[in-house]
């Protein structure tokens, strides 16, 4: 079974096959740099190598330590933002029963995240929660002095310590940091933290493949050596030719091109799967922080449908015709439900009568794909197996892969992100921070 297909059906009334083919030489090219790293940003492409030896040699260190979190614990902390928090949360999400936190089952830790806000009713809450449960925590930052990772690890170290003394909630912290230099690097070695490296040449969009995404995602009980073997395979898919044909990380980045030069500025990632909420989110972050640069760039939006249908549904059938929607499709649910019979019929659902709920999604899908195509709107079909570690390990690289590819026939880094360091000097301005006195002054003067 392939663990991706696309169906391009649909985007054929948009962009000709010809116009594919005629991006064919300069993709190769592209991907013929990124595999010999001497492209734009080639020092992080160190994601192309998190499948393989010796970078998977940590997975055993990985369940072990997982394994004894889990066992002490009935709350997990990550305090992390975007890329250190948002690729772990999306496998969790996606993997977890859809009403965990309800059932009380005892085998694994409710897995929360901090230090992706500053709100302080989110903090004053879970603190509330973590003065009632038995928790760890890891605290996941290069430099370990990112403004809210950083404030949520002051507040919960606090806690943990005066909780369990400053010895013992060292044994319940994992620090995941930079393997030489920075401040959570030096603060883990002097209180002897747990420690696993986040490599330097993976950045954090990128790092989900990484002990910054395997380590929650293994405290939280699901497969590792799963989503790695599904990434793998798609490693060994997506680099073995620049075929468009055949390399399907390739094609979506081409195609995502072509649209762009017709003027459609906004992908939808539309998903029919609760469960995908979050992996929407990280491949926000994915996409946005990778191609949004240099007055260039797709915008990237997601939406769930059907809720989203009767909220959003009108703009996109009908509203300004610059977007385009890439349709998850799952092919196979984990559970099935029919719909019974009614003897009244009064709803006059009988005819579903023994016809499963993901039929009914299914049709769902196909209508609006339907729908929006004849509304102007182009719409590429990404069909997976399942959601399962293998299924999502291998979307994850498939993602990642036509990520890079897409930013370089853009023109731009894919690897970098100097934009997101603008609201952090006018932050820190606002708030007086040592060394932005004359920033301070002039910013106060806008307000």
């Amino acid at each position: 079974m392939a663990p991706i297909k696309l169906n391009i059906r649909h985007l054929l009334e948009f962009i000709t096959r010809e116009e594919i083919d005629g991006l064919q030489e300069q993709v190769t090219k592209h991907l013929d740099s990124l595999l010999r790293r001497n492209g734009r940003g080639s020092d992080f492409l160190g994601w192309l190598d998190l499948t393989e030896p010796p970078a998977t040699d940590i997975t055993g260190s990985i369940l072990e330590t997982a394994a004894r979190i889990r066992s002490m614990s009935e709350v997990f902390v990550v305090v992390g933002i975007g890329g250190s928090y948002l690729g772990a949360r999306a496998v969790i999400e996606a993997l977890s029963h859809h009403f965990a936190g309800m059932m009380n089952t005892g085998q694994t830790p409710q897995i929360v995240f901090a230090g992706q806000n500053i709100s302080e009713d989110y903090m004053a809450n879970l603190l509330e929660v973590l003065d009632r449960k038995d928790y760890s925590m890891a605290i996941i930052s290069k430099s370990g002095t990112t403004t809210e990772p950083a404030i949520a690890f002051r507040l919960l170290r606090r806690h943990i310590e005066e909780k369990y003394g400053r010895k013992e909630a060292a044994r319940r912290i994992i620090a995941i940091t930079d393997p030489e230099k920075g401040a959570l690097r030096a603060m883990a070695d002097h209180e002897g933290y747990i420690t696993y490296e986040i490599p330097g040449d993976v950045g954090g969009r990128y790092s989900v493949l990484s002990p910054v995404g395997l380590i929650p995602i293994a405290v939280a009980g699901q497969d590792i050596l799963k989503i790695l073997d599904g990434a793998g395979s798609m490693r060994g898919l997506t680099t073995r030719t620049g075929n468009l044909d055949e390399n399907p990380a390739v094609l979506y980045a081409v195609i995502r091109n072509l649209l762009y030069q017709r003027g459609m500025l906004v992908e939808i990632l539309v998903s029919y799967e609760p469960a995908l909420h979050y992996f929407s989110e990280w491949w926000k972050q994915l996409l946005g922080e990778s191609e949004g640069k240099e007055g260039k760039g797709i915008f990237p939006a997601s939406v769930d449908f059907t809720t989203d249908l009767h909220s959003l549904g009108q703009y996109i059938q009908e509203g300004k015709r610059i977007l385009f929607e890439t349709v998850l499709d799952i092919e196979h649910p984990v559970h099935e439900v029919k719909i019974a019979p009614a003897d009244d019929d009064s709803d006059g659902l009988n005819y579903l009568a023994g016809m499963r709920l993901h039929e009914v999604n299914r049709m769902a899908r196909w209508g609006t794909v339907l729908a929006h195509v004849d509304g102007g709107v182009p719409n590429l079909v990404i069909t997976v197996p399942d959601i399962s570690e293998k299924s999502l390990g291998a979307l994850i690289f498939f993602f990642e892969m036509a990520c890079a590819l897409s930013g370089y026939l853009l023109d731009v880094n894919p690897f970098d992100q100097p934009g997101v360091e603008m609201y952090k000097r006018n932050m820190f301005s606002l708030l007086g921070k040592p060394g932005f006195e004359k920033e301070t002054l002039q910013i106060r003067k806008r307000l």
